[in-house]
This record gives C-alpha cells, sequence and structure tokens, in this order.
C-alpha cells in the first residue's frame, strides 16, 4: 500500500492544479481516538473555484491511481444527490488504499469548516482559510438522550417487535429480518446511552457502533451476537426474545440512573402478545 504517498499525492495534485485553493481533512485519520490502521480512509475535500471543470471531465481522478472500484453519489439515480453543489469521488484502488475525495466551492470554505470538529486544513493557497482548533470528535459522543428521545427509543422497540412475531408466524422470513435488524437497532442506541453514562458521555463508540465492544461486559456482548441469527425460523425467535431479554436490563438500569419512565405495561403486554401462538 502507498501509505506514505497518498498524503503527498494528495497534496501534489491540489498544488499543481490553480483550481484548487484549498485541501483538508477530517474523519478517522485526523481522530487520535481511532485505532491505527492500514484500513483508514482519506477523507479529502478540495475547495475549488470551478467545480463544474472538474465534472466536465471524469478521468481526472486517474491520477490518483488504479481503482478497483469508485462511486460518484451526486450521479446516481438510485440516490438522490444529498451535497448541495458539492461533488464526491469514492475511489478504492488496487492497493487497498481508499480516498473519499470532496469537492466544495471555494465559496463554502467557512461554512464547511465549522461543520466538523475533526477538520484539519492540509494546504491554504490563499492564506484565507479559517482558523480551526485541534481536531476533536466531540460532535460524535454518545449524548444523553431526554426523557422523550429515551420513551421513543422503548416505543419503537416494543412497537416493531410485534412486526417481527408477525413475519415469523407468516413464515415471512426476510420480513421478519428486516425488523429485527430495526429491533436490534433500537437495542444498540440502548448499549451507547448505556455506555455514556458509565463515560460521563465522553466518547464516540464510532460509526455503526463499531466500537462499541470495548464498553460492554464481555456477557452483554455475547448475548447481543446471539441477536444475529441464520435463516433458522427457531433461531430468529431466540434472537428476537435475546434482544428482549437485554433490551429490558439495560433500559431499566438507564432508566433508574437518569430518573426516566420505563414502559413496564406497554412492555409486559407486548410479551405476552410475542407468546400467545
Amino acid at each position: 500500500m502507498r501509505t506514505e504517498e497518498i498524503m503527498e499525492l494528495i497534496l501534489k495534485v491540489a498544488e499543481k492544479d490553480e483550481r484548487v485553493r484549498a485541501v483538508a481533512m477530517n474523519g478517522s485519520r485526523t481522530n487520535s481516538n481511532v485505532p491505527k490502521d492500514t484500513f483508514r480512509d482519506y477523507d479529502i475535500v478540495y475547495l475549488v473555484s470551478d467545480l463544474q471543470s472538474f465534472l466536465i471531465n471524469p478521468y481526472w481522478v486517474n491520477v490518483f491511481g488504479k481503482r478497483i472500484i469508485m462511486q460518484t453519489p451526486e450521479d446516481m439515480a438510485m440516490f438522490p444527490p444529498e451535497l448541495g453543489g458539492r461533488f464526491t469521488y469514492l475511489m478504492l484502488f488496487e492497493d487497498g488504499n481508499r480516498i473519499d475525495l470532496m469537492l466544495i466551492p471555494i465559496e463554502e470554505k467557512d461554512i464547511y469548516c465549522s461543520e466538523d470538529g475533526l477538520t484539519v486544513i492540509l494546504l491554504d493557497k490563499d492564506g484565507n482559510m479559517p482558523k480551526l482548533s485541534e481536531p476533536t470528535d466531540k460532535d460524535y459522543w454518545v449524548k444523553k438522550p431526554s426523557a422523550e428521545f429515551f420513551a421513543d427509543c422503548c416505543n419503537e422497540f416494543w412497537w416493531v417487535s410485534t412486526y417481527v412475531a408477525k413475519g415469523l408466524w407468516r413464515q415471512e422470513i426476510l420480513y421478519a429480518y428486516d425488523h429485527l435488524n430495526s429491533v436490534r437497532e433500537m437495542l444498540l442506541t440502548m448499549l451507547e446511552w448505556k455506555v455514556g453514562i458509565e463515560t460521563n458521555f465522553s466518547l464516540s463508540v464510532g460509526k455503526n457502533s463499531k466500537y462499541l465492544k470495548s464498553y460492554l461486559d464481555n456477557d452483554i456482548w455475547e448475548r447481543l451476537m446471539k441477536t444475529y441469527p441464520n435463516g433458522d425460523y427457531e433461531q430468529v425467535w431466540n434472537s428476537l426474545f435475546e434482544a428482549i431479554d437485554i433490551f429490558e436490563q439495560v433500559a431499566i438500569e438507564v432508566a433508574n440512573i437518569l430518573e426516566y419512565q420505563y414502559p413496564f405495561e406497554d412492555a409486559n403486554k407486548v410479551k405476552q402478545y410475542l407468546t400467545k401462538n
């Protein structure tokens, strides 16, 4: 992998192109709390003076090397663009490196620099980029839920649990699986709040809860893994009830600490419903 050369190349391309007025980076490579490995992406931003001129020539990114695959989200019909006038090239290269390169009009420099606390400026040709503080992942820390958020999480968990059961009763395994994933999403949210409480809401568990294992007891982690079943109907039932057991245990603990109300009545009624057949 070109781990030592890739940053040099990113900056060299920018320095030679008059349209690129500044270069910034954020993400895992600017976050000191993220484990360092070769899979970290290069989340790069080119702040440019003429964005449209880049789009006219889609081959200009070939300068970064031979790719396995590339995605340009703002060009895709299946996923409507969400970045306004910005444009992104997501590139995975044959040597294993990945660059997520976003083009942003230089006129948006102040807006961009206020969006992410992990942003660092790598190149400023005109000397007028905003001065930034040391990068921090504070924006991504687990946040203390309000009583309303807590209640909504509980309601969603128990409501969607009934859909899992319906899919299993009907022998519609894909329907059941899809809703079990939504149930687990609420479980992960509750587990994140538990970790937040234990760490005074001072850390991030990463995208898709990927660092959650580091902060959970082995027992809870092993039980959480049991909520990921194979295609057997009985295992999906077991996974659902395992998720319920963990959720109740953790949600009651969170509710007691935060002095919120846990919906015991709703939970008991749903559990009775799930076991009626």
